[in-house]
């Protein structure tokens, strides 16, 4: 019996290479799987389909995973404001967890031989994918021809041609990788440290001029409304608010920062709806969180962001962190009021019956009203306690 094999199949150069050389150099049964978290169409799912046929593949299948990815991922970075270096939401890197977690699901449902991956030796997904399924199915063997090989891209294409297998894989410029939580951008720019993207580079061009008013609603710390719109489904939330933010070509920047291998990387992105919702969340937060809420779930957020970019979802402490991070959002509701603009915008304030500003303690620079003169003079003194010890054993311990 011929060796069954699963290869994750995106359609690009390196997996149609795959898919091919699995099944007539290694004459394997190859099954390829597209695991769809939100980054491609309906059209572009059946286009990918029918590219694989062509390869011989002997089955393929869509796998669509975009409700779990929210659901399981998404909704966690949001609590946590996770954006990694302060920057970057995660975008595309923590798809592919999702991506590698309903591929290897599948391998083992088929009983499949073999798992495959068209990943490089050069970039953070060989691992991803690697040590989901290392985890999950030890058992199943992990095939990946193109870090293997060292293939360059010319030899993969020339072994398609030579195969008969005619596609236009003509090197982009840019390579962009969109997915539902932003969209990566690399070029020749983002290999050198002292240049940036040019405006053409980005998939979403400026459209708007002027100023354009934008409502966001939270319910317990999710999207829940969008200009007053109330969403069911969150995905179709995100899609809405990235959909009006990519008008104004909100969300571009470059992340530069350390890669699961040891290296340092540079990649461009945008990503209009994460960083609206991201941060009309936190400026929510800001108004009906206490200041130690606020301080744990930074920690807890970072720590959060990090071991999901470096393949960890699977460590137990993440779903420890998410037990925490849902606990926080219990008052998180309300609207928030953003005005955006060509390449920016503003976070004009919030609505929330949980605002911690809406209390009879005092109005901040004004008046108190929980207190008097004389409770403010004492805590003061108390609070002075520790330093005056201090600097009264340590005399000669001066500023």
């Amino acid at each position: 019996m011929k060796k069954k094999v699963v290869l994750a199949f995106s359609g690009g150069l390196d997996t149609s290479f795959c898919a091919m050389y699995l099944t007539k150099e290694k004459d394997y049964e190859v099954y390829t799987a597209l695991a769809n978290t939100g980054g491609f169409s309906e059209a572009e799912c059946k286009a990918i389909e029918e590219r694989a046929y062509k390869l011989g593949v002997a089955q393929h299948i869509t796998l669509n995973v975009e409700k779990e990815y929210y659901e399981k991922s998404i909704k966690y970075m949001v609590f946590g404001n996770v954006l990694r270096n302060g920057t970057y939401p995660i975008s595309v890197s923590s798809e592919r967890i999702f991506q590698a977690l309903a591929i290897i699901q599948y391998a083992k449902e088929i009983k499949a031989d073999a798992v495959a991956h068209g990943s490089t030796g050069a970039g953070n997904d060989q691992v991803r994918f690697d040590l989901t399924f290392n985890v999950l199915a030890p058992e199943i063997e992990i095939i990946t021809p193109t870090r293997d090989m060292n293939l360059s891209r010319e030899y993969e294409i020339n072994y398609l041609k030579q195969h008969g297998y005619e596609a236009d894989f003509v090197k982009m410029e840019y390579s962009i990788n969109k997915g539902l939580w932003g969209t990566s951008v690399g070029g020749k720019e983002t290999l050198h440290s002292d240049q940036t993207l040019p405006d053409e580079a980005y998939p979403s061009q400026l459209q708007a001029t002027g100023e354009e008013k934008l409502t966001i609603e939270f319910d317990k710390g999710e999207i829940s409304g969008v200009n007053g719109i109330a969403y069911d489904n969150k995905v179709d939330a995100i899609r809405k608010v990235e959909e009006i933010g990519s008008r104004w070509a909100i969300g571009r920047d470059m992340h530069i920062g350390d890669t699961i291998i040891g290296i340092k990387g540079r990649v461009g992105f945008e990503a209009a709806g994460p960083l609206l919702i991201i941060n009309a969340h936190k400026m929510l937060e800001k108004h009906t969180l206490t200041k130690w809420q606020q301080y744990w779930k930074d920690q807890i957020g970072n720590w959060y962001g990090m071991f999901l970019h470096e393949a960890e979802y699977l460590e137990p402490v993440m779903r420890d962190m998410e037990v925490f991070l849902q606990s926080t959002q219990k008052q998180v509701s309300g609207k928030v009021f953003l005005t955006l603009r060509p390449y920016g915008y503003t976070l004009v304030g919030i609505e929330s019956k949980h605002d911690l500003m809406k209390s009879d303690f005092g109005v901040y620079g004004e008046e108190q009203k929980a207190w008097t003169a004389d409770d403010v003079k004492g805590f003061t003194k108390i609070l002075g306690n520790q330093m005056k010890i201090y600097y009264n054993v340590n005399k000669e311990d001066t500023i």
